[in-house]
């Protein structure tokens, strides 16, 4: 059995039904779908619900309909007559850099044209959730691309990954509740849940993705190891591309998480917009699969975007899931955000009908096919700055020493990218000459470890190359408490191999290489201690859109 959610246990207990109300009874040998089992359960309930300016912004596209009642501008105010995008061919492959890229051109009027998509109508107040062309194209895509496990999975629009997240996180958590992450976890998601009271629980994860050993103890010994907390029943992961380390979960241990969410009824939250930037291994002449779609289980939420693979100033996501969760963040949706916006809608839908579902996908795997160049490019220059042993790669990355030195001291690991945009280094501070002292090192109360990143991500900074500090992503209870212990003896930093020039990528890793040589000493502290929070500090602000 898959587990649910009981969202009736975040609000007050409904009061008891009205001596006069109907009674809403199906025949006994009716079969209710859930949305109409969920209607039934809570038709008590209907008089607190408004839902006439939805209903009435649906009837009043009905044919024939003679409205009195909207109150629509007329579309002959709206100061536009069309609408025309100049856009590339699908099959552009940008990895090869071309000197010359074919284009198709997309013009959508005002007045009604192909595939209903026309400015009088996407312009115009609306259903809250969609443009329909936009919805039947996506749901015709999902179910031949990610093909989930259940047959009556309801697809929504949001305005991007970050708006869904806040959508789900309103209907599944509320103040004092645990939630599971990845130990290192996207720092926009914790904007979210830490204003709300959210308690992060974090969860080991290696260069394959989340530890589902890990998960099973941190549930199993619930009870005795945490008495009188409440047990986690949501956990928030990003299974391709993980953000901040690259790493890509497989399907078996997809699997291995799912049986283990079932059996201590937890809900999976996929956050998976960089499932279409899955990358071959980093080695000549490797093999491209894609791992199999993670959204089977009813009481898993997919969220995806087109951000990574369009342009993030799109703002359009979607929600995959069962039909109790799809109703509840429709609701919100109507009174949050309503409709995504009407311009990104009518360019969306006209490009993809343009083309086509096989022209979308080649597009897909021309924007694969760069980001495999750009993540080629960053570990060649790691290999060229420093000594990678490319024979010693395990479960925590390979180890990586000091160019043109005997293989005494690593300096760091680092995983090789199978997806996403990120590269993950984790710095090995144990064999630092300065060691002793560094892990006595307190800066108000502060570990050793995080003051000595601090003060090298300094030294960085006053090279010139920014790097993004490992206490960015680190998961946060509140404003001041950290969910996650400090790894002894390592440090973290993330790099980005998404927009930098090569030669800039290699300069940059030229710099890191002669800060790292240089070692800074332990002691060695920002000049200010607002320098050193930038990097400690609970990091709630956006590093990067979504």
């Amino acid at each position: 059995m898959a587990p649910t959610a009981d969202l009736t246990s975040h609000a007050a207990a409904p009061a008891p039904a009205p001596a006069d109300a109907p009674v809403i009874a199906a025949p006994e040998d009716a079969v209710l779908t859930v949305e109409e089992a969920l209607r039934a359960k809570f038709a008590h309930l209907d008089n607190h619900i408004n839902h006439y300016p939805a209903d009435i912004l649906q009837i009043l596209h009905m044919d024939g309909m003679i409205s009195l009642a909207g109150g629509l501008p007329h579309p002959s105010l709206f100061p536009f007559d069309s609408l025309h995008v100049s856009a590339y061919e699908p099959s552009t492959r940008m990895a090869t850099n071309p000197t010359e890229i074919a284009k198709v051109d997309v013009c959508v009027e005002k007045k009604p044209s192909s595939y209903s998509t026309n400015l009088s109508t996407t312009l115009q107040y609306g259903p809250f959730n969609e443009i329909k062309p936009v919805m039947d194209w996506m749901s015709t895509f999902i179910e031949r691309v990610y093909a989930p496990g259940y047959s009556d999975w309801q697809l929504l629009m949001d305005g991007g990954s970050t708006d869904g997240w806040a959508k789900i996180a309103g209907m599944l958590l509320k103040e004092g509740d645990n939630l599971l992450v990845e130990t290192h976890t996207f720092p926009s998601a914790q904007a979210m849940w830490v204003p709300m009271g959210v308690n992060a629980v974090p969860v080991d994860i290696d260069m394959y993705g989340l530890r589902p050993d890990a998960l099973a103890r941190t549930l199993e010994f619930w009870e005795t190891e945490r008495p009188g907390e409440r047990k986690p029943k949501v956990l928030y992961c990003v299974p391709v591309g993980h953000n901040p380390t690259g790493s890509t979960l497989s399907a078996d241990r997809k699997q291995q998480i799912y049986d283990i969410c079932v059996k201590h009824d937890v809900v999976i939250v996929e956050d998976d917009l960089y499932y279409f930037l899955q990358l071959p291994t980093y080695e000549p002449d490797g093999s491209r699969e894609l791992a199999p779609s993670g959204t089977e289980p009813e009481a898993c939420l997919a969220r995806l975007t087109v951000s990574k693979t369009l342009a993030p100033g799109f703002r359009l996501g979607f929600i995959v899931s069962n039909p109790l969760f799809h109703e509840r963040l429709a609701r919100a949706t109507e009174v949050l955000t309503q409709a995504a916006s009407g311009w990104s809608q009518t360019i969306f839908s006209e490009l993809i009908h343009t083309w086509g579902q096989d022209g979308y996908i080649r597009w897909l795997e021309g924007i694969s096919e760069t980001y495999t160049v750009r993540r080629n490019w960053m570990c060649d220059s790691l290999a060229a700055h420093f000594d990678v042993d490319w024979d010693d790669v395990t479960a925590v990355g390979v180890l990586t020493y000091q160019k043109d030195a005997q293989r005494t001291v690593s300096l760091f690991r680092f995983v090789p990218p199978t997806s996403g945009m990120f590269l993950w280094l984790d710095l090995d501070l144990q064999m630092h000459p300065a060691w002793e002292e560094l892990s006595k090192a307190d800066c108000a109360g502060i570990p050793g470890e995080e003051v000595w990143a601090a003060a090298f991500w300094r030294k960085l900074l006053d090279a010139r190359v920014l790097l993004a500090p490992g206490t960015y992503t680190k998961p946060w209870q509140d404003a001041s408490r950290s969910s996650a212990p400090t790894v002894r003896g390592h440090a973290f930093f993330r790099l980005t191999y998404s927009s930098t020039p090569r030669d800039e990528m290699d300069e940059g890793i030229r710099r890191l290489a002669s800060e790292k040589r240089r070692r800074p000493l332990a002691g060695e502290e920002p000049r200010s201690r607002t320098m050193l929070s930038v990097t400690i500090g609970p990091q709630l602000d956006n590093l990067e859109d979504t």
